[in-house]
């Protein structure tokens, strides 16, 4: 049995892009593996107090499952589609951790865009770095025309 891995983030680019993924995971009789990525926040300090900032690491976890959780759901609303798919919250940039997951598994499916600021852009930053770098084949899905 093979293994498709894609990549969520939690917008609508994202889950058209599990929803593929996971009919793909169904004709080629895959293991579906959904990631989404947090990472350390960036805190600028002021230089002078010291101050240290507490970072909730378990926080940032939990948000990022709670994230992944809910773009099943909304993609996947059927229980019997959902159930199997291995549900993975890992530290790292998006691009670097999806290539890395990307190693062994049939093909990477990726969302054209994701949560970025360029909304003219045809392919957003993370779905680049996993085309010129993932050791699988990628499809990155497009959201439908609507009329």
């Amino acid at each position: 049995m093979g293994r498709i891995v894609v990549g969520v983030d939690g917008s609508e680019h994202s889950r058209d892009a599990l929803r593929w993924a996971a009919a793909q995971a169904s004709t080629m009789h895959a293991e579906l593996e959904a990631i989404i990525c947090w990472h350390y926040p960036v805190l600028a300090a002021d230089g002078f107090s010291g101050a240290v900032v507490p970072i909730d690491v378990e926080a940032l976890k939990d948000n990022a499952r709670q994230t992944l959780d809910r773009a099943i759901e909304a993609a996947l609303p059927d229980d019997v589609s959902r159930a199997g798919i291995v549900r993975t919250a890992a530290e790292g940039s998006p691009g670097h951790v999806l290539v890395e997951a990307s190693t062994g598994a049939e093909l990477l499916v990726v969302g054209s865009r994701g949560h970025g600021g360029f909304a003219g852009l045809l392919l957003g930053s993370v779905g680049a770095h996993c085309v010129h770098h993932a050791h699988c084949p990628v499809t990155v899905i497009r959201p439908e025309k609507t009329a």
